[in-house]
């Protein structure tokens, strides 16, 4: 399994290993601008070989949950700075997942209360917004309205804005979210998407949107700095499977490919209760797209380098263990027991779940103390 924690070459950037953490909202930042509390929480997993920080919102439009880091305003720039240069420090490297929510929002949330916008005026999901009485609650999202022509063509600009906006705030790159029922996966999908404008009907104007946001983040940071993350076959937020996933997602490997990008970040939604992500289309789709490949779905150590041997992935992704395991890739290694995720800290809260987790070494030496303490009584 030496392979997994080796250095890896990402697109010209050194990885020291193949480990990559995957975007988690933690729901930590307050005024939705990140702080040191988040920059010690990416500091403490810096050992994996690449970060992808939590989903950041492009715009105030972009945003659908309430304390999420934005990437749109000078404040959440220089706060995400003190998040890269923790990181850098320990020689890790971290890219900004830039997103927009689309339909999945609140006009709580909205500026001037107006509705979200997405490819169609079809309400899903739910988002996390301000109740009748102002408090942050979880709700049905707003039905939102279809996105003109034009405002699809100001979603392009909005990305490469906040691609290098992210350089500005020190990331080493970014990835946009094409996945989990968001904007850019409104688009794609064919059961969702009615439009008839140049951003509906065929497959390629389906993914239009996606690639022209994935080409002005190129023209502004360049291809070896950038990737995307979808999720062929996702449900989640109401999305509706579609007879042309399939032919849609190896056309978009067949177009990425072309793009020479960082890498395509593929997720399996089975771990969130949604239908899985079959394996066999897994290998279809390594066999379309020709960069490198990230695949997240609910990894153990040894599926993780089955997949890397096999030559299937190139890197794996793990989430929920490295919310209670700053030290995944060294538990790894070491096979050290992994320390048990807690759920209901996930999202939202103070310190505790969130940057109060030792290490394994910490632990062992904190019980070390205490035996010592027992047996001097």
């Amino acid at each position: 399994m030496a392979a997994l924690f080796e250095p890896f070459d990402l697109a010209g950037t050194r990885l020291n290993n193949r480990i990559v953490m995957a975007p988690m909202t933690r729901a930590r930042a307050k005024g939705d601008v990140p702080d040191e509390m988040g920059a010690l929480y990416y500091r403490q997993r810096a050992s994996a070989g690449l970060i992808i920080s939590e989903g950041s919102p492009i715009s105030r439009e972009g945003q659908g949950y309430l304390f999420n880091p934005g990437i749109y305003g000078p404040d959440q720039i220089a706060g995400w700075k003190k998040a890269t240069q923790a990181v850098h420090e320990r020689g890790g490297v971290i890219f900004c997942q830039t997103w927009h929510v689309g339909r999945v929002s609140h006009t709580s949330i909205q500026q001037n209360g107006a509705a979200p916008i997405s490819s169609a005026a079809k309400q899903g999901g739910m988002a996390f917004g301000y109740n009748e009485d102002g408090q942050p609650d979880m709700m049905a999202a707003t039905t939102p309205r279809a996105a003109t022509t034009e405002e699809c063509r100001r979603l392009v600009n909005d990305f490469a804005q906040a691609a290098l906006n992210a350089r500005n705030a020190g990331f080493d790159g970014v990835e946009l979210h094409g996945a989990n029922g968001y904007l850019l996966e409104q688009f794609i999908n064919a059961g969702l998407n009615d439009r008839t404008d140049e951003y509906g009907g065929s497959r390629e104007n389906r993914c239009r949107l996606l690639l022209e946001a994935i080409d002005a983040s190129i023209a502004l940071i360049g291809a070896h700095r950038v990737g995307v993350r979808l999720t062929p076959y996702g449900t989640l937020f109401d999305m509706p499977i579609y007879d042309d996933i399939e032919g849609t997602y190896l056309y978009l490997a067949a177009e990425l490919s072309k793009r020479d990008l960082a890498y395509v970040h593929l997720m399996d939604q089975g771990a969130q209760g949604q239908d899985g992500l079959p394996r066999e289309f897994l290998r279809r789709f390594r066999d379309a797209y020709h960069g490198t490949l990230l695949f997240a779905g609910n990894l153990d150590k040894a599926e993780a380098h089955k997949l890397v041997d096999d030559g299937v992935i190139d890197l794996p992704v793990f989430g929920r263990p490295f919310t209670s395991n700053p030290d995944l890739v060294e538990r790894l290694q070491n096979d050290w027991p992994l320390a048990e995720f807690d759920p209901d800290t996930f999202y939202g809260g103070d310190a505790r779940g969130y940057v109060d987790f030792p290490t394994y070494e910490e632990e062992q030496a904190r019980l070390a103390r205490e035996k010592m303490l027992a047996e001097k009584s």
